[in-house]
């Protein structure tokens, strides 16, 4: 029966892979399992030297690698002699794990490409899942994205760079639209490895602008994204109803443009659903090729399933991929997360896969893939990029025009999402009383009805929020 240890090998390879062999026999392989309980890895290592130098170093690899081969995010202890009592029971030695309930976390992330110049995409070719790369030979064709995949393709060709300038590609999450902005990346790359890529998400993008105008490094920035070959921005609908980034990224857009540099746009909507966009970002958005994903149809689905399952060398009968296809219908990530905690259970308990297994996989995926409760903190951090203030300042006394008015925005969206109480919401800035949050709700319902287009940034912004 496979067990933990079989585990801890494998995390073992994925960091193997990554590091130096010294550093590897120093530091990792001499690592040794203890137990696993609901999503925390206990490993065991000899002296508390040693410990430390993961702990500061080594951590965030063993903890991805961990994800990588399990499929849900593990918490990792490291512990020496002093503490392994605390651990272990009588007759515990390395436990057969148990899988995180329902209740805990156990979500398939989503990777990102990494924002920066052409020696970073690399690291932006995979999803960290072993020999998984997120390449257009990996990414599975059907009905529902062919023409998306084609596009793709087809600009990463020599003769066709630019042609489609800029490719504009949307559709609801976890349907591949990242994928395909990997594979260009990948694609491009592998070919042409002198060639700058630029490959971030819009929010990445409007954090280095908010950080260059502090820091007074605006011509670093403009160096950096206006002398890219080829820039691929995701998630471009979170630059709505952000004056600045616009107007930034106006500037970047048309420099790259002019000269031919080839832009390729990912969103959860088209263009002319993001409702405070500027007009002329709307418009060359539109001036180039639009393709949209759709969710997969049955057989894309099963072909998902299956390719997965052969690059986890997990072998899944008919009857249970059918069943997950069935059930899953609108997010392949959730497809491939039901793979891998399918290999979960077979590596921890030993049990092929079975529809029992995989309803309970099932039932897992669908509740951790609630939606995410709105944070305050999330509220107040999407309106102060929105407004190019800081959160500090939105919590503070500071009464400035601008800062007065984004609190009064971050209030009444609080109140309109979250429900809270006056005084709940007047704790969270700074112990304001009832009287001076009413007054803030009052003055933002007046603006809205005087000037509809703050009520249409105030709605970019919520749904910017709850779709994060």
């Amino acid at each position: 029966m496979e067990s933990f240890n079989e585990v801890v090998n494998l995390v073992k390879e994925q960091i193997k892979e990554q590091i130096s062999d010294i550093a590897y026999n120093v530091w990792i392989n001499v690592i040794e399992p203890v137990k696993f309980e609901g999503n925390k890895a206990v490993l065991y290592i000899k002296t508390p030297f040693q410990r430390d130098v993961l702990l500061k170093q080594y951590l965030s690899k063993i903890e991805e690698a961990f994800e990588a081969v399990l499929g849900f995010p593990v918490e990792v202890l490291i512990v020496t002699e002093n503490e392994l009592n605390t651990y272990i029971s009588d007759g515990d030695t390395a436990a057969v794990p148990t899988l995180p309930t329902a209740e805990e976390p156990s979500g398939v992330p989503e990777v990102l490409p990494v924002a920066g110049g052409s020696a970073q995409i690399d690291e932006a070719s995979g999803d960290n899942s072993g020999n998984y790369e997120y390449t257009f030979d990996t990414f599975i064709v059907g009905p529902s994205n062919n023409f998306a995949y084609a596009a793709c393709k087809a600009i990463t060709t020599d003769n066709q760079i630019g042609s489609y300038n800029p490719l504009f590609i949307y559709g609801p999450s976890g349907l591949g639209k990242t994928h395909l902005l990997s594979a260009i990346a990948y694609e491009i790359k592998k070919n042409h490895p002198e060639r700058n890529i630029i490959s971030v998400s819009s929010e990445t993008f409007t954090n280095e602008l908010i950080a260059a105008i502090s820091s007074r490094t605006i011509d670093a920035f403009h160096n950096k994204y206006r002398k890219a070959d080829i820039l691929l921005v995701d998630d471009i609908q979170f630059i709505s109803g952000k004056e600045s980034t616009q107007e930034e990224f106006f500037h970047t857009f048309n420099e790259l443009y002019k000269v031919g540099k080839q832009i390729v746009l990912v969103s959860d909507r088209p263009p002319k659903d993001i409702k405070t966009l500027e007009d002329r970002l709307k418009n060359r958005f539109e001036s180039g090729l639009l393709t949209d994903i759709s969710p997969p149809n049955f057989e894309t689905r099963i072909a998902i399933i299956n390719r997965k399952a052969d690059l986890l060398q997990i072998e899944i009968p008919p009857d249970v991929t059918e069943y997950i296809a069935n059930r899953l219908k609108t997010n392949i990530r959730q497809l491939e997360g039901a793979v891998k905690k399918i290999r979960a259970y077979k590596l921890f308990t030993g049990s092929p896969p079975s529809l029992n297994v995989a309803q309970t996989v099932i039932k897992e995926i669908l509740n951790d893939n609630q939606p995410v409760p709105v944070t305050i903190e999330r509220i107040i951090e999407e309106v102060a990029k929105t407004y190019s203030i800081t959160p500090d300042d939105l919590r503070s006394k500071k009464r400035a025009a601008q800062i007065s008015y984004a609190r009064q925005v971050a209030i009444y969206i609080i109140k309109e999402v979250t429900q809270m109480s006056l005084e709940l919401i007047g704790n969270e800035f700074g112990g304001r009383d009832h009287s001076t949050i009413s007054y803030a709700l009052r003055q933002v319902e007046q603006q809205i009805e005087k000037e509809p287009h703050q009520k249409a940034i105030i709605d970019d912004i919520i749904k910017n929020i709850k779709n994060k």
